[in-house]
């Protein structure tokens, strides 16, 4: 028999569904396209565009995550039982149709943000903001989800952590330069981190599932080497900057950082049970969230000495 859940609409289920903690992933490349701009290009900032730009990214995360609460349920790897934020469909019976009308609404209200931001920038941006929207649709969307696939970390990266960087950075000085893509980098790697660390927790019932994520291939061990080597590679990429390519030293900064991606590593190898890893993911997200933000104190303090 079907068990029947009583929808719960309260304003704490609305701000899950939007799965808050994950929304960093789209506020800190902004910032760190910005600082680069500010800093770097000697650009002066347009704070009208900058938070347009804020809430068009933190309105198309909200919406990917949504389409991924819709998509999940749809292809039955969500029930009561799910360890994680998801789930706002079986566990408080919210209807699907909702969800996804909630998404594609805040599809257009980015849409229209990205209306001004191409009529002060460029119109060129109309095309990347629909391939990004179409990928945050087809991460788990579609006939072949992204994120059901080993490219999730890879495609997740480039779009929201070097993507929301370099059109952060264009906005401002209406160019892209090779110090902006290198200063993205790290960016990109903890962003594909972010989802990597989601997909070692879920190895057992996302292969269940049916999906053919990264983790699944190369396994649990190895998933957790190379979450190890995003890390490393990001913090080394950002003294290889300063040793070679002239960037402040104020960006070691990021190393104040360090005992977030310390901690995520020692969980991830120590315990094995979803509920028991849901710190490492979380600290996989702080990671993120604290070297992108300390990365772009860095530069713009070099800026202002």
């Amino acid at each position: 028999m079907t068990k029947v859940i009583e929808a719960d609409t309260s304003f704490k289920v609305w701000w899950h569904l939007t799965r808050p903690h994950t929304l960093t992933a789209s506020f800190v490349p902004v910032f760190l396209g910005t600082a680069i701009a500010l800093a770097v290009e000697n650009q002066a900032i347009n704070y009208l565009l900058f938070f347009a730009m804020l809430a068009a990214s933190m309105l198309i995360q909200a919406a990917t995550n949504m389409f991924n609460e819709y998509y999940d349920f749809k292809l039955g790897l969500d029930n009561e039982n799910s360890v994680g934020i998801g789930g706002t469909i079986v566990r408080h019976g919210v209807a699907p149709k909702t969800i996804m009308m909630i998404a594609l609404s805040f599809y257009g209200i980015a849409m229209l943000l990205g209306i001004y931001i191409c009529i002060a920038s460029s119109w060129w941006l109309v095309v990347v903001g629909l391939v990004c929207m179409l990928i945050g649709f087809l991460y788990t969307g579609g006939p072949y989800p992204i994120a059901y696939s080993p490219f999730g970390e890879l495609v997740s990266g480039a779009v929201m952590g070097m993507g929301i960087v370099l059109i952060s950075f264009f906005i401002q000085t209406k160019t892209v330069t090779l110090n902006a893509v290198l200063l993205s980098v790290p960016s990109m790697i903890l962003v594909g981190a972010i989802m990597l660390s989601n997909n070692i927790r879920d190895i057992v019932g996302d292969t269940e599932g049916g999906r053919k994520t990264m983790a699944i291939l190369v396994g649990r061990h190895h998933a957790i080497t190379i979450l190890a080597l995003f890390f490393i590679v990001s913090y080394s990429w950002i003294i290889g900057l300063i040793l070679f390519d002239g960037l402040t030293p104020w960006s070691l900064l990021v190393f104040l950082s360090i005992k977030k991606p310390l901690d995520a590593i020692q969980l991830f190898r120590a315990k094995e049970q979803p509920l028991e890893v849901m710190p490492a993911m979380k600290f996989t997200a702080q990671t993120n969230t604290f070297f992108g933000f300390l990365l772009g104190i860095g530069i713009i303090i070099s800026y202002f000495l």
